[in-house]
């Protein structure tokens, strides 16, 4: 900017204050710009990062989250916690129907059919009512899972152990269990994503019985 030298000395401090408005005005677009630059820039990284993001359920209660990249290395842990979560869900039994009714309603969304209809011939045969009759309580320890990723729908096998509480003894059972892993989308009711097929029972023997201190 040139001054004229023949200006009023008012004059030539109104254009000074002038061009220092239009700087100082300059500087404050280009910092909005910036930041209006920054804030779009980090709330498309936090979007980023959410929908990179997916968890899992350990043993049904704990919630972890994992890395979309890291799912492939997590489907084994989620495939043998949705087989473990299943069997405590099936085949732990306190002796009140409404308790037994909701662990199997629980259940059910982990598996196919198969395990429905597992469920309808028990009820039918009478187990159910014949362990609230008695008082009698059942528990379940699962020993290992053993599964094959090498093949889909993946093929699992389950080695657990039941106790059967009554009032005046325990029995201790052996349970091998089989069946398929398929993937399905997640959801509340079966967080893992996945879903067992063909279901069945191996064995089912007793291993001890024995009265109760």
């Amino acid at each position: 900017m040139t001054t004229n030298p023949n200006f009023p000395q008012s004059l030539r401090d109104l254009e000074t204050s002038y061009h220092n408005i239009r700087v100082l005005s300059f500087i404050v677009i280009g910092a909005c710009v910036l930041i209006a630059i920054g804030s779009l820039v980090f709330a498309y990284k936090v979007k980023s990062d959410a929908e990179n993001r997916i968890y899992i359920v350990e043993q049904g209660k704990t919630l972890i989250g994992a890395l979309r990249q890291d799912v492939r290395d997590n489907r084994p842990i989620e495939a043998r916690d949705h087989v473990r979560r299943f069997h405590e869900l099936f085949f732990t039994m306190d002796p009140d129907p409404l308790s037994i009714e909701e662990h199997i309603k629980e259940a059910l969304p982990y598996a196919d059919g198969s395990v429905h209809r597992l469920y309808l011939d028990t009820k039918e045969k009478g187990y159910y009512n014949n362990m609230v009759q008695a008082n009698a309580s059942q528990e379940i320890q699962v020993d290992s899972i053993q599964l094959d990723l090498n093949q889909y729908p993946y093929r699992f096998q389950t080695f657990a152990r039941q106790q059967i509480i009554r009032l005046t003894k325990v029995t201790t059972r052996r349970l091998v269990t089989t069946g398929y892993l398929r993937n399905v989308s997640r959801s509340e009711a079966n967080p893992h994503g996945f879903l067992i097929e063909q279901f069945g029972i191996l064995d089912n023997a007793n291993l001890e019985e024995r009265l109760r201190q």
